[in-house]
């Protein structure tokens, strides 16, 4: 006797697709909101460069796939509307309430720059006086104030912090520098330098790279390589689900 759900399977798939088709429909108004708010030049850069990171700017994925697939991505477009002009700002608080970004993820910077990509925002609190452009951030991350400098940490351009990075205080973290996982840093680290330990031991730029397979190449010493093996292994994700959703989304809208 056939296992009795093996009826079902194929009614449930359909309406597994038709509950997806309409949750994808219910995403358009998210992404409308971008029209009126003057922060697109930002969200257009932000868009870029996760679908950089996912290997996906095939031209057949954009705001809609990453509003619908990634509730971090979500809590960075409502920062952006949040810091425009005053319609974008009352759309992100509403609709914030409706599509919802990962829980426990705080974005309380004022000037973040573009291509900021969060990956497993989770227990992520990023407070920093500012953010350069292009800077990664893994989960559990907390940049912020300690309460006893006269400001917040500043981040220069295309920083990687690594799993449960803090960085606390009146510092400044240099362009391109890697923060690694589990590092306490309290002190200024040089552009291009590495602070891994707790608390916190520089390496300097020289010293954060050694000789390929090959002995020709550098390879660096830090967790971005794996992290981009993380963001390919994501891509599938949404690859999977936004490209459904949004050819799906494409012909409803069309018929």
């Amino acid at each position: 006797m056939p296992f009795p759900s093996a009826r079902t399977d194929a009614v449930a798939a359909k309406l597994l697709t038709l509950v997806e088709q309409v949750r994808a429909l219910t995403v358009l108004p998210v992404a409308w909101a971008r029209a009126l708010s003057d922060q697109q030049d930002l969200i257009d850069a932000d868009v870029a460069q996760w679908l950089e990171v996912f290997g996906v700017n095939d031209g057949r994925h954009g705001l809609h796939s990453l509003l619908y697939a990634f509730g971090e991505y979500r809590a960075l477009y409502y920062h952006r509307l949040s810091h425009g002009n005053a319609t974008g700002a009352l759309l992100a608080r509403l609709l914030r309430r409706w599509w919802k970004p990962t829980e426990g993820l705080e974005l309380s910077t004022p000037e973040i720059g573009s291509g900021l990509f969060i990956a497993h925002g989770h227990a992520t609190c990023i407070a920093a006086a500012s953010i350069g452009r292009n800077c990664w951030v893994h989960h559990g991350v907390t940049i912020g104030w300690d309460y006893r400098g006269g400001r917040a940490p500043i981040i220069g351009d295309g920083v990687f912090f690594g799993t449960g990075a803090v960085v606390l205080g009146e510092v400044t973290v240099g362009d391109g520098a890697r923060i690694g996982a589990n590092a306490v840093v309290l002190c200024d680290v040089p552009p291009g330098a590495t602070a891994v330990g707790a608390p916190a031991r520089i390496i300097p730029a020289a010293e954060g790279t050694q000789p390929g397979p090959d002995g020709k190449e550098p390879v660096e010493l830090d967790a971005r390589a794996a992290s981009e093996r993380q963001a390919t292994l994501d891509a599938q994700r949404v690859a999977r689900i936004a490209t459904s959703s949004a050819s799906n989304t494409t012909a409803n809208t069309t018929a």
